[in-house]
């Protein structure tokens, strides 16, 4: 519900704060004291299209703020959930206008996308007008709101989940039908590369890991001759150490008569007898290590070439063999088995077109009993709105081959406007004046089911007075007891009819240099003032005060 509308900056408006009440609240004033201007900002905050010109002259940007007490569970709280946003129960939606077009949008102080902003404020608040019933002209509506009359939100969902289940089901049948085709299409070929590509086994990484493996085989081949050389002239029968040894053991017998002489020359030799020693043990390990099985390096080759000839073959990498081998073992299993699991997969698909159509069926049955009532409900409220010679109906066209998540039926509002006439669309058949009383009788039986919390009426009781003007005024009433409703309205028997009654004036300020539209709350006395204005026109009579004052005691 909204408790407050502030607005700064706009055309002609340059600080306003409207505190709004349950019921039915309306707006009277002179033509062109700024009402369209009043709900030209109210829809911006809603999410409406953006213009600079709203903006008020010499400032650099305006501002409107929209209040709303929003109860648990509403939609509008779902959408916040779905952008990440906390519902705490107030909902604060703030538009900023900039003088150079653009605009920035809020909810509860945390920037959005104007798209997000305008889903909220289409669940918070309808604007109806006499060219603006959009809400009820647009035929994709029209279904829900009849399932709203109804109270089938549930079988609606149910029959929302059996859409997926079937989909599903066709999903997974048409995919395994179109595997089998294509596997059957080239069977012969599948069986062959599955069973060649099965017998060679490939591995993923094994390409790289073998062709490392022949590649220090290969090196190893060439350097050990060169370590063999090595090793023998170390530690072979041309080797120098048995020639040391000899030599140091002739000088240790000498080294009693000369140590100074004979010790280091001794200790040289015995380090380099260590260290030839030490080298040939090395060379032992290397030849060790580059010692192979030629048959292993023929083995190794004659893998790496098979796997690199599938490749080609297969025009595939070496490392994605293994999973195209499994791809075809998978495409041969498809083949073999396939049929079962055709057979499995038709029966399942078989049973959740069954169960969706069953409920369709039995929802399109419930929608057109719904229909009946919802007609009668609405053109018993037609006669008192001037409209007793026309017909509201509501087609339900139901075509079991085209269904969808709601099921099967199509649903539109249509109007025959007198007998003998062909019915039609509303939008396409009714005129302005009457497509805004069509509106008003479905909205009163429609009440707080599929209607946003708020509504607001702009002057759709142009055109009508006396019995019509106050038909519309008790109609708005009884729609304001289940939703809060607002009106633009120059109607008095409408006005009578409020229980909060907002004057929209349009004041001069710097010695007339310049105007500003101001809403005031009217109390009782200056209520009955104005309703007897709208009665009178410019001057009002004693007669006109106390018709208004019939009119107020009438209504209440």
């Amino acid at each position: 519900m909204l408790a407050r509308l502030s607005i700064r900056d706009i055309v002609l408006i340059e600080r306003l704060d409207i505190e709004f009440s349950r019921g039915l609240a309306v707006l009277t004033g002179e033509t062109g004291a700024g009402k369209s201007i009043l709900l030209d900002a109210f829809a911006l905050a809603l999410g409406g299209r953006g213009d600079a010109g709203l903006v008020r002259h010499g400032a650099e940007q305006g501002q409107v703020t929209a209040m709303f007490d929003v109860p648990k569970g509403h939609p509008a709280a779902g959408i916040l959930a779905e952008n990440g946003l906390d519902d705490t129960g107030e909902m604060i939606l703030r538009r900023v206008q900039l003088a150079d077009g653009r605009t920035r949008a809020f909810i509860n102080d945390q920037a959005i996308s104007v798209q997000t902003l305008k889903a909220v404020g289409a669940a918070l608040v309808e604007i109806h007008g006499q060219h603006d019933e959009r809400a009820l002209v647009d035929a994709s509506t029209h279904r829900q709101l009849l399932d709203a009359f109804a109270g089938h939100e549930k079988d609606v969902a149910a029959l929302e989940a059996l859409w997926d289940i079937r989909r599903t089901a066709n999903a997974d049948l048409d995919e395994h039908r179109a595997g089998m085709e294509r596997a059957a299409r080239e069977a012969d070929y599948l069986r062959h590369a599955s069973q060649e590509l099965k017998t060679l086994a490939p591995k993923e990484g094994e390409e790289t890991e073998l062709a490392g493996r022949r590649t220090t085989m290969m090196q190893g081949e060439k350097i050990a001759t060169d370590l063999r050389e090595a090793q023998e002239a170390i530690g072979g029968s041309h080797s120098p150490v048995a020639s040391l040894s000899a030599a140091v053991r002739r000088l240790e017998r000498r080294a009693a008569n000369a140590p100074a002489l004979i010790e280091p020359a001794v200790k040289a030799i015995d380090i380099a007898i260590n260290a030839l020693e030490e080298a040939d043990q090395h060379l032992n390990a290397a030849l060790a290590a580059t010692d192979f099985d030629p048959a292993e390096l023929e083995r190794i080759e004659e893998r790496l070439f098979a796997l690199r000839a599938a490749s080609r073959k297969y025009s595939t990498p070496v490392d994605l063999l293994a999973a195209l081998a499994a791809q075809y073992a998978g495409d041969v299993a498809l083949i073999d088995a396939g049929a079962d699991q055709l057979k499995k997969l038709e029966a399942t698909a078989g049973e959740a077109d069954k169960r969706y159509a069953a409920a369709a069926a039995k929802l399109s049955a419930a929608r057109t009993k719904a229909a009946e009532k919802l007609n009668k409900a609405v053109n018993a409220e037609l006669a008192p709105l001037k409209l007793e010679r026309a017909k509201f109906m509501t087609q339900v066209e139901s075509n079991a081959a085209a269904p969808g998540p709601q099921g099967i039926d199509r649903v539109e509002f249509w109007v025959q406007t007198n007998p003998g006439t062909k019915p039609g669309p509303m939008m396409k058949v009714a005129s302005g004046g009457e497509l805004s009383r069509f509106l008003l009788a479905l909205k009163v039986v429609l009440a707080d089911r599929g209607s946003a919390p708020t509504l607001v009426f702009d002057e759709i009781d142009t055109g009508v007075g006396g019995a019509v003007a106050d038909a519309i005024g008790s109609r708005l009433a009884r729609l304001a007891g289940k939703v809060q409703v607002m009106a633009v309205t120059h109607a008095p028997q409408v006005a009578a009819r409020a229980s909060q009654h907002l004057l929209i004036s349009k004041d001069a300020l710097d010695k007339g240099k310049r105007v500003a539209t101001r809403v005031n709350a009217l109390a009782a006395d200056h209520r009955r003032e104005e309703i007897a204005r709208m009665l009178a026109g410019a001057e009002i009579t004693a007669e006109a005060r106390a018709a208004a004052e019939r009119l107020l005691r009438a209504a209440s």
